[in-house]
């Protein structure tokens, strides 16, 4: 166990350094300026060369990276461009917000999700089987930014149900979770009514129906169990894709987390934000996969972890 750990250790810290790289070679390809974003447009070429020169932009690129993973190494994100703020203190008052809205939209994909995959496979090859999956290929096809702003249209402008954005209650969650659940519900679905109907033929389901038991008790004592453990390697996945579509939600319902403050850095071309945000979700994603490998032996003792 312990030298497992060490190595998914080890493993993860160079998935992040090459995610750091990779990011970092980007940004610096990329064709904008942020000494002239820093500037303005009226400043003079000396004064862009003089900020340049001030943030070690005009520096090769490995000196560059080398100096940034050396302050990296000491805990040190760096000092937003723009809002002269340290990127870890601005990350570290927005992360509270994204987190919650991660755990609502989980939430909602395990509860739409796995609902529907099992009432799809106990009805399977009926018009309610056929329905559900409909459903299900219809929520993982919807662009996300769509199905945030008919939710709004609907429910918060015609309805009235909710607040059209912002943060702060609880009815200010439901939106931009549900919004997010979608999409995970109908993968969820698939998966959930697949793995169901494979545990519904084992040996072990039949006998449980032989000695008496009842279709409730083989559903959710024998049956539903077995079929929650690729739902459970596919909730560390989702992390990943929660965090990039996160971005696109947050700006919709004006939710103040790390995905807005993403995408504010990318208009301005705030290099240190869009690193630390790009780290963080790196360090979420590994965490979330690290997660679930040691939690599938929990639910089935048969998995062994090497």
């Amino acid at each position: 166990m312990l030298s497992y750990v060490l190595r998914r250790l080890m493993q993860s810290l160079l998935i992040l350094v090459g995610v750091s790289l990779f990011t970092f070679v980007l940004l610096y390809l990329v064709p904008a300026d942020p000494a002239r974003q820093i500037a303005g447009r009226s400043a003079t070429a000396q004064t862009v060369e003089n900020i340049r020169e001030q943030l070690g932009l005009n520096l090769p690129f490995y000196q560059q990276y080398a100096r940034y993973l050396l302050a990296l190494v000491q805990g040190d994100l760096g000092r937003s461009y723009l809002q002269k703020t340290e990127v870890s203190e601005l990350i570290a008052s927005r992360l509270p917000a994204t987190l919650l809205l991660m755990a609502g939209s989980i939430f909602c994909e395990l509860l739409l999700g796995i609902t529907m995959g099992l009432v799809a496979a106990v009805r399977r090859n009926t018009t309610t089987d056929t329905t559900l999956m409909v459903l299900s290929f219809t929520g993982v096809s919807s662009p996300q930014f769509v199905v945030g702003i008919l939710l709004l249209y609907i429910f918060a402008v015609q309805l009235g149900w909710f607040p059209i954005g912002g943060y702060g209650t609880f009815m200010h969650l439901v939106l931009p979770s549900i919004t997010m659940g979608i999409l995970g519900a109908g993968w969820y679905t698939r998966m959930m009514r697949s793995a169901m109907i494979d545990v519904l033929r084992q040996d072990f389901i039949r006998t449980a129906r032989a000695k008496g038991l009842g279709r409730v008790q083989v559903l959710f004592g024998h049956a539903v169990p077995n079929a929650l453990l690729p739902i459970v390697a596919m909730i560390g996945i989702d992390i990943g894709l929660f965090m990039s579509g996160i971005v696109v939600v947050e700006s919709v319902f004006g939710w103040p987390g790390i995905g807005q403050l993403a995408w504010q850095a990318i208009q301005r071309v705030d290099i240190p934000i869009i690193m630390g945000v790009t780290l963080v979700s790196a360090c979420a994603i590994v965490l979330g996969n690290f997660l679930a490998d040691l939690i599938a032996p929990l639910i089935d003792p048969r998995i062994k972890l090497r």
